[in-house]
């Protein structure tokens, strides 16, 4: 792009932000910044600019960078979820492109701002990534950079097992943690003879009363950074900071787990319609069709989440505005209401729901959603039920495709151990990867720790207990 064309993008900036308006898209105001490849990727690695340094990052960068030069993928934007929102366009793309670029991140914009699962974000996190990266360094300055390093792998090993509705409310301050256990948690052992040696303290039960054994947490927990952080024995203050950070930055990415396929499909829809009402000439038209086809161009090997998505939020607004007479009948549908439903999924859904609901037989068929596998180099039908193939595909976005793990007991063989439980419904963990996260668990916790998991179709627990790993029925 030369100096005319960023003239010409920065009108058609303000011609795409007002037929944005007049369709009743509500967007965050937006700060258009045209950037380098280089900086483009390695915003995409970190995921928001600013944060903090971590080889796991670099990695990321390294790979996207090579499938860029090798034109294997491409980045076109990358917008941030703020207030005022930061949206990045790529040096490289024509003037089209960015025009289209623009027209869809106001579409994610509007899905940031209005989404009921964005509601909870900081909408100041890169001020926030900043600031933690600051943070850290000044850790790595104190305690060594290898040091903080390691302790980052293991955390960054377990960042996705977060619960965005928590579990023990706000973060206790800094020096009160002891305090905050002796009042609201039976203590953790740290050696056989802490009964024995708090025998005094102990008031006998009432005759004929029995005694029971209190279980902590009393129920299971999912948010196991955050236990973590609150009650590892042995951690320094300097580390549950670190836990607590990348916690904070991970709930800010939860919601876009959550919302891949709405939030893209949501982007898909708008940029189509925004880019028919620029009147582009005919050979920019022919361009922009060949380009929204390639976004929306589906695979068997995957889903595209703009092209499901949209081809979903399209067929909500047909059956809204044209309903059957049996919809009119027994659903009381009047018609004419196909803008004003999908405006209101786009405010309450997330991707279980929003397919669960509106995933029906006739789009399964269309859109060739079937469940294939690859044989001797075809690719073959395994599934063709569509209730099952929808099932299956909710069922791989369940806690957004992590494995479900939970705190089970946090005083296991009452010595301080750790217990988690794999809530696995029949899905069964990389065994050697299980075991590698046992050691950074093993690392965070400073106990041996455990994990409940099916391998080979029967229940059986991995243990790790700073030296080996064990295994039993």
């Amino acid at each position: 792009m030369d100096a005319q064309d960023y003239q010409k993008l920065e009108e058609a900036i303000g011609q795409v932000w007002d037929i944005a308006i007049s369709f009743g898209l509500d967007p965050f105001p937006v700060h258009f910044e045209v950037v380098p490849a280089t900086i483009m990727y390695e915003f995409g690695a970190y995921g928001l600019p600013g944060r903090f340094s971590h080889w796991t990052h670099g990695r990321a960068y390294q790979q996207m960078k090579t499938m860029y030069d090798y034109g294997l993928s491409k980045i076109y934007e990358l917008v941030i979820n703020t207030n005022p929102s930061y949206a990045f366009l790529m040096e490289s793309n024509s003037l089209l492109q960015n025009k289209l670029v623009a027209a869809h991140v106001l579409g994610h914009s509007d899905f940031f701002k209005n989404n009921a699962y964005f509601a909870q974000t900081n909408r100041h996190m890169i001020e926030g990534a900043s600031v933690n990266a600051d943070r850290i360094r000044g850790y790595e300055f104190e305690h060594g950079s290898s040091e903080v390093e390691q302790f980052l792998d293991a955390v960054l090993s377990i960042d996705e097992h977060v619960d965005p509705n928590g579990f023990i409310g706000q973060r206790t301050a800094k020096g009160s943690r002891r305090d905050h256990e002796k009042a609201t948690k039976p203590r953790l052992s740290s050696t056989p003879y802490d009964d024995l040696l708090s025998l005094d303290k102990q008031v006998p039960p009432e005759k004929g009363q029995a005694t029971l054994k209190r279980k902590f947490p009393e129920e299971p927990t999912k948010d196991l950074l955050l236990f973590i952080a609150t009650y590892a024995p042995d951690l320094e203050d300097w580390q549950r900071d670190i836990i607590h950070m990348v916690r904070s930055e991970m709930l800010y990415f939860v919601p876009q787990m959550q919302t891949k396929i709405m939030n893209e499909g949501w982007a898909a829809y708008w940029h189509a319609r925004i880019m028919r009402e620029l009147n582009l000439p005919e050979n920019e038209y022919l361009d922009f069709a060949e380009m929204h086809s390639s976004v929306l161009a589906p695979t068997r090997r995957q889903i595209n989440p703009y092209y499901v998505g949209m081809k979903i939020f399209e067929d909500i607004e047909k059956r809204w505005d044209r309903p059957t007479e049996e919809e009119q009948r027994v659903l009381k549908r009047p018609g004419g209401q196909g803008r004003e439903k999908i405006f209101e999924v786009r405010s309450l859904e997330n991707d279980v729901s929003f397919l669960r609901n509106y995933l029906t037989k006739d789009l399964v068929d269309k859109l060739d959603l079937y469940i294939y596998e690859l044989r001797n180099n075809e690719w073959v039908i395994v599934e063709k039920d569509w209730q099952k193939v929808r099932d299956m595909i909710v069922d791989s976005m369940t806690n957004f495709g992590r494995p479900y793990i939970v705190v089970e007991d946090a005083d296991f063989n009452r010595n301080g151990e750790l217990l988690l439980v794999h809530k696995s419904e029949g899905k069964e963990l990389d065994q050697a990867y299980a075991e590698k996260t046992l050691e950074y668990v093993y690392r965070l916790w400073g106990r041996t720790v455990h994990l409940v998991t099916p391998v080979d179709g029967k229940k059986v627990t991995l243990t790790y207990n700073g030296r080996i790993h064990s295994r039993s029925s």
